[in-house]
């Protein structure tokens, strides 16, 4: 099974009419402060403030009657855990979402809203895989992993369509395009597109110091399982492992793989607020972090493209973070 630029093609046409075409945005203060073309797209502007959505309703919307009856379980820390609620509730399927306990609370919050049942771990003396999987063994329902699946990847890559479209609409091809990595789902999905549509565009993924279970597969030339020792600001960029189906993908697509601080991480969610007026999530600022921080080669490059891969942040954390006691 692999993933394919047709397959990514068939979900944009799912996607019609739900999701929304997000702006690929330009400043030219930006632009000034790295030399180059930078395009960001603001998949912080998508239906539940992150790309979730593209996947989850691609992967929702094509269940069978039957499936639809007996529901969906997710296991999320919160924009996967978005996504699948509002994509349940607007195709009429239940959906129940397991969350950590320490889960931001705006999170917990809009997905109850859209209104998906929520079930709590402790992410550290728990296995959400477990918990998910006995619920959906009681109940019949289907699980909805939030990347290791060939629907949610390729929902994810409509992103990348996009990207590609906006870029040439604007009479420019991509040298560069970068994005954060939790699982890879979004990577790999993003990857597929812009490949097939610009084979010479070269892939960077940004990860988190601490968590850089991908850059170390990539390394090792498999997949290997990281046992972190802390937590990162980026809440959703946590995964320990790299997915089953995501890897091979990122292996033959990715070039480098950039991690970036907490301090880099909030230094970018900064200056998004103050220069460009952007509200973004630590883990959906990965990218830009990394750029702002010299993390990205752009030597020779004259136009990327990064991804802002989600705004939901927790509003006591963003004003920590605009007044540096973060």
């Amino acid at each position: 099974m692999s993933l394919s630029l047709a397959d990514i093609e068939a979900g944009a046409e799912r996607l019609k009419g739900q999701a929304f075409e997000t702006p690929l945005l330009e400043f030219e203060a930006l632009n000034d402060r790295m030399g180059l073309r930078v395009l960001l797209k603001a998949e912080t502007l998508q239906r539940v403030g992150a790309f979730k959505f593209r996947g989850a309703y691609n992967r929702l919307v094509q269940l069978t009657p039957d499936e639809r009856a007996r529901g969906v379980v997710a296991f999320s820390s919160g924009n996967h855990a978005q996504g699948v609620a509002l994509a349940a509730r607007l195709l009429g399927i239940s959906a129940l979402i397991v969350m950590p306990r320490d889960a931001p609370a705006v999170k917990v919050a809009a997905t109850q809203g859209y209104g998906a049942e929520v079930r709590f771990y402790d992410r550290l003396t728990d296995s959400r895989e477990a918990i998910a999987a006995e619920i959906a063994s009681q109940r019949g329902s289907v699980v909805v992993p939030a990347f290791d699946d060939l629907h949610i990847m390729a929902g994810q890559g409509t992103v990348g369509l996009e990207m590609v479209a906006q870029a040439r609409a604007l009479g420019v091809e991509l040298d560069l395009v970068a994005a954060p990595i939790s699982g890879g789902g979004l990577l790999a999905g993003l990857a597929t597109a812009i490949k097939g549509l610009s084979p010479d565009t070269a892939m960077v993924g940004v990860e988190p110091e601490g968590f850089d279970d991908t850059r170390r597969s990539l390394q090792a030339g498999e997949r290997l399982v990281l046992k972190p020792t802390g937590r990162s600001l980026c809440d959703s960029l946590e995964s320990p492992f790299p997915g089953v189906l995501t890897f091979p993908i990122l292996q033959q697509t990715v070039s480098d793989v950039a991690l970036v601080s907490d301090r880099e991480v909030t230094d970018a969610m900064r200056y998004g607020f103050s220069t460009l007026k952007l509200v973004v999530e630590p883990g959906g600022v990965a990218a830009l972090a990394a750029l702002l921080a010299g993390k990205i080669d752009v030597t020779g490059r004259k136009v990327m493209a990064l991804v802002l891969s989600g705004g939901n942040v927790d509003p006591e954390q963003f004003a920590q973070v605009l007044r540096h006691e973060i």
